[in-house]
């Protein structure tokens, strides 16, 4: 089959947690793997998530510094249709867009 799937995500952690899942969860190889901007600017995502949200630390408020230049892509080198269905379910899960075979 040899080919890969993406899916866009709103926020790094985001595309993070899919790829924790898929790695942890269901024994894909981290090495098929790749998280990168979708765009040429280097981006943490669309929307703040993590340590650059109000919610990282009490007293301390919303990161403005974080590059939200566009969403993060994650592509996922695949063998079979099985493993094409475990990866889109992960993607689901973590609220992955434009879903689709690179």
């Amino acid at each position: 089959m040899a080919a890969n799937l993406t899916g866009l995500f709103e926020t790094r952690r985001d595309a993070e947690m899919a790829v924790e899942r898929l790695v942890q969860e269901h024994g894909v190889d981290r090495s098929f793997i790749l998280i990168a901007p979708a765009g040429d600017a280097n981006s943490a995502g669309e929307q703040t998530a993590g340590a650059d949200s109000d919610a990282a630390s009490p007293g301390t408020g919303e990161r403005s510094d974080a590059k939200l230049t566009g969403p993060i892509e994650v592509s996922v080198d695949i063998q079979d249709d099985a493993t094409a269905s475990t990866i889109r379910d992960a993607f689901a899960e973590f609220g992955a867009h434009d879903v689709g075979r690179g």
